[in-house]
């Protein structure tokens, strides 16, 4: 039986300050926990916070190019992200799909440019609220995996992380329960196990979607979900501590 180890990231998105990062990084000093923290502020805090947050935390960046280098204005390339410090890249969240229009092949893209720079992506799938009601979660989230599986090969999997994000409950106060989260976390595992069953035991697998303090070791507890992808609850640097501590 593979022991994964929890993992926990934080997604300021577009969030965040030089006060808040001092307060995270104060407030994370000394941590020792069992899950792996990671904090992804915006591009502009990447390299402080890689200088104020502890060994022990990591750092990563919210998204990337598809390309390495080149007169690409306002893009900002993997390399770039290592050299500031990142260990860890969010790509594909349900935010950039919609609204800036990434599609399963730029996101394929931007996976292999992670790699490419010593990055470990983290791969974010997830199905709107209609997709669910019209029973098409799996195909979905699935579709989503294995377009990247497809053009990247199952082997980059062995050093990635796949994040479980329902667009309907993601900034709604919304929360898939544990046993729905629990399922749609088993399909996505199965579905990687189709191409490596090693592989497929060893990823993984963030449920991202609302969590927050008060319900994180009820989501964390399930079989195949290995930590969370967090959001809002991850600006407060108590609740963000906390969530840590329920992925124990």
């Amino acid at each position: 039986m593979t022991t994964r180890q929890p993992l926990v990231a934080g997604n300021w998105k577009m969030n965040g300050s030089q006060v808040l990062l001092g307060e995270i990084a104060g407030a994370l000093v000394g941590y020792q926990g069992k899950a792996e923290a990671v904090v992804c502020p915006p591009f502009p805090y990447l390299a402080a916070a890689r200088a104020a947050l502890p060994a022990s935390v990591q750092v990563g960046a919210q998204n990337l190019s598809d390309q390495a280098e080149g007169a690409f204005t306002g893009e900002v390339a993997g390399s770039m992200l290592s050299e500031a410090g990142c260990r860890y890249v969010i790509i594909g969240h349900s935010e950039r799909r919609a609204l800036y229009g990434e599609d399963d092949a730029l996101v394929a893209a931007k996976f292999a440019q992670a790699q490419a720079a010593g990055l470990v992506p983290i791969l974010c799938v997830g199905e709107t609220l209609e997709e669910r009601e019209a029973g098409n979660t799996e195909s979905v989230v699935c579709g989503q995996l294995l377009a990247v599986v497809e053009a990247v090969g199952i082997e980059a999997f062995a050093s990635a992380v796949v994040a479980y994000e329902p667009v309907w409950a993601i900034g709604t106060g919304k929360t898939a329960s544990p046993e729905q989260a629990q399922e749609v976390h088993a399909t996505l595992r199965q579905t990687l196990s189709e191409k490596s069953p090693e592989i497929a035991a060893s990823t993984r697998l963030l449920y991202g979607g609302s969590v927050k303090a008060d319900n994180a070791a009820l989501l964390f507890s399930q079989s195949d979900i290995d930590g969370g992808l967090i959001g809002g609850a991850s600006l407060t640097a108590d609740s963000f501590i906390a969530i840590c501590q329920a992925a124990q």
